[in-house]
């Protein structure tokens, strides 16, 4: 991690890290968490300097047992890799997140991920408490996350500028797919960190404040991803539609289904099994997929002199 680069947050400091991978959690056919290819694309993101996001909904963290999820951190951090470690808090029994938040406290991890809780759609005082709970328990800074296609509710304004003052909230992962949602949130908390939660979008919101992307699609193109994020960041000329039709293939069935059957394609994981209710079967055709990849490596070996195929990105990861 670069230390001349960060935010500092009370007594802790924080790299700026403008992508940050919402890392898949590899599987076995059997249903075991597949470490040999967990280390694999860890390795694999932190060589090209991407942040993290351990069990995140592409992670699928809400099919894991707390043990299991343990597991991953724990085997991640002890990788020592060189980027930092931000892992998620989803769920909605408030002692259980409690519970975890102060489990992952003890681990070398460096931010946490805080979605609002699910199923109860609570309105702002209720979400203002909830999350004022997490990030009372957290010894890290965290970054919230507005996902109401998944959570069900969407982080009311009242509540983020309250929050926004706490010591421990360092930034938002804004993922509605609504541009209008991100400037009310811009406007009413200028100095909070905005991450851009869809790959999509990215090239909109940076263009309306947001300083970083959370991102599914750099799990099977991590470098073409932070070269694509770069040029959202510096307002060059991006392939908007390019990104946006090779991203919708990600998303033609649920997350993270189709980027899990691309990366074994890929041989970056070892098989695209997942955990029920999801299931790879939803995914009837990959000539799409398969297309998109094609075109996002095309377009990398067009922007640089240092193009990385699937078959060198291999190489570099058994080196």
């Amino acid at each position: 991690m670069n230390p001349e680069i960060s935010y500092s947050l009370a007594n802790v400091t924080l790299p700026k890290f403008p992508l940050w991978t919402a890392l898949v959690t590899p599987f076995a056919e059997c249903g075991a968490i597949d470490f040999a290819s967990l280390s694999r694309i860890a390795r694999q993101q932190a060589a090209t300097g991407n942040g993290l996001l351990l069990l995140g909904s592409t992670g699928e963290a809400l099919s894991l047992s707390p043990e299991q999820q343990f597991g991953i951190v724990n085997y991640v951090v002890e990788l020592n890799l060189n980027v930092p470690i931000m892992v998620g808090v989803g769920g909605f029994q408030l002692l259980q997140q409690l519970d975890w938040i102060e489990r992952c406290n003890q681990l070398n991890i460096d931010a946490f991920l805080l979605g609002a809780p699910l199923y109860a759609k609570p309105g702002p005082v209720g979400q203002e408490q909830w999350f004022s709970a997490l990030l009372n328990a957290s010894d890290k800074p965290c970054m919230l996350y507005n996902v109401p296609s998944r959570s069900g509710v969407t982080l009311a304004v009242e509540a983020l500028t309250k929050l926004q003052h706490h010591p421990k909230c360092w930034a938002l992962k804004e993922a509605s797919g609504n541009l209008s949602q991100f400037e009310q949130y811009r406007r009413a908390c200028p100095n909070l960190v905005m991450y851009s939660g869809e790959d999509a979008l990215m090239p909109e919101l940076a263009v309306h404040g947001a300083q970083g992307l959370v991102s599914v699609a750099a799990n099977a193109w991590p470098q073409a991803t932070k070269l694509y994020v770069q040029q959202c960041l510096t307002h060059a000329d991006v392939d908007r539609s390019l990104w946006q039709s090779a991203v919708a293939t990600l998303f033609s069935v649920a997350n993270p289904i189709p980027v899990k059957v691309l990366m074994h394609e890929n041989g970056d994981i070892d098989s695209p099994a997942l955990q029920l209710p999801l299931t790879h079967f939803e995914l009837t055709d990959t000539q799409a997929i398969i297309a998109a990849n094609d075109a996002i490596e095309a377009w990398y070996r067009e922007q640089t002199s240092a193009p990385v195929t699937t078959a060198t990105r291999r190489q570099a990861q058994s080196a």
